[in-house]
């Protein structure tokens, strides 16, 4: 399933990594797109929204809800 989630406070290529890196700690299969200037990372994954959105936080990144 697609899930659309808003990240705010991404705003160079490292941010981008770490975003993609909780991810996939949660779903090594994910497929991730993130677009830097709109925040709006795009997840291809068979798991819930709530424990991708959640690595995302953990990484110091707000998703917004």
């Amino acid at each position: 399933m697609q899930h659309i989630l808003q990240v705010q406070g991404m705003t160079c290529g490292h941010c981008e990594r770490a975003v993609v890196h909780a991810v996939r700690q949660v779903d090594p299969e994910a497929l991730v797109q993130v677009d830097l200037p709109t925040g709006k990372v795009t997840v291809e994954s068979d798991h819930a929204r709530e424990p991708l959105a959640a690595a995302i936080t953990e990484e110091g990144y707000a998703v917004a809800a």
